[in-house]
């Protein structure tokens, strides 16, 4: 009785092995998943009015904008509506309803469409760190002049690990700009009078790049709830936001995080001292996405540009 048993286990576990292995072969290859970006453009596409959605060529990028034409009696300049990044131009954070609202103000409005984050580019930029020979050849004298301390393990300051690597914010600054260039030459050739209206990290880039004497000439820039996903980048932005040539309206909600809580004395500060007087901070209660939002949202707006133009 044993050996039977015994041989009928034999059998039973080459049947399941083989039957593993067939799995093994017929086992399909790993497909990555589109990009974010594409399946915006794919749902743009798809669900918006044809005269609505404009391609726009940013270098060797071709990127989708919502493109929708002021429809009071007086036309007063051109608005471009950046959306925050991991977001698209029809949220419902109040960028979906400025395209359509400012319309009725006298604006013609361009909604573009954010590129993709690159997780990978701090690693990126850490192997091409590692591969330089220079740099292998630097660290080799450095080594051979410096003493050996390996031994000896003094005491020293450890930084926290930041949110998001500055790397990471660069190379999507870098692929914003691009785009924001290419649609700031679209809208001057409309009007004279171009206002951008941004929100989160893209309000956060923008300031940046404004700050360093950008070739655009903006009437006014807006930012909802600007902030930098750097910690120490962030904390710069106070500064950086009284250095900006363009008249800045800095709107906030209650409900924003810490990060953009915390800063906004900061910037009052910093705007004093370096006396830029078309600076305006406002605050707004309540949720982003509810329509009584959405109406202070675009009257805090309304009045300001007036006042300029």
């Amino acid at each position: 009785m044993f050996i039977p048993q015994m041989f009928k286990a034999i059998i039973t576990t080459l049947v399941l092995g083989c039957t593993l292995i067939g799995f093994q072969a017929l086992s399909a290859e790993y497909i990555a998943p589109p990009p974010f970006s594409k399946n915006i453009d794919a749902d743009i596409s798809r669900l918006a009015q044809n005269d609505e959605v404009k391609p726009i060529l940013a270098g060797d990028t071709e990127f989708l904008t919502l493109y929708s034409e002021y429809i009071s009696a007086d036309f007063r300049g051109v608005v471009i509506l950046i959306p925050d990044w991991q977001s698209t131009p029809t949220n419902n954070a109040g960028i979906n309803f400025l395209r359509k609202e400012l319309n009725n103000q006298g604006y013609t409005s361009y909604a573009m469409t954010v590129p993709d984050i690159d997780w990978q580019a701090a690693q990126d930029d850490a192997a091409k760190t590692i591969s330089d020979p220079v740099g292998k050849n630097n660290e080799t004298a450095n080594a051979n002049t410096k003493p050996d301390t390996s031994t000896q393990k003094q005491p020293h300051h450890a930084d926290y690990v930041e949110q998001v690597n500055t790397e990471v914010v660069d190379n999507y600054k870098l692929k914003l700009v691009a785009r924001y260039k290419a649609l700031y030459q679209q809208a001057a050739m409309e009007s004279e009078n171009i206002v951008v209206i941004a929100q989160g990290t893209s309000a956060g880039v923008l300031l940046e790049h404004y700050a360093e004497f950008s070739d655009s000439r903006i009437n006014a820039f807006i930012s909802l709830s600007s902030y930098l996903p750097n910690t120490k980048r962030n904390a710069k932005l106070s500064q950086i936001t009284s250095l900006v040539a363009p008249a800045l309206l800095d709107i906030y909600f209650a409900t924003d995080s810490n990060d953009i809580l915390m800063n906004l004395k900061n910037r009052q500060r910093w705007v004093n001292r370096n006396a830029k007087f078309d600076y305006r901070q406002r605050q707004l209660f309540g949720l982003r996405d509810a329509p009584q939002q959405h109406a202070r949202l675009s009257k805090e707006i309304d009045g300001f540009l007036r006042r300029l133009f």
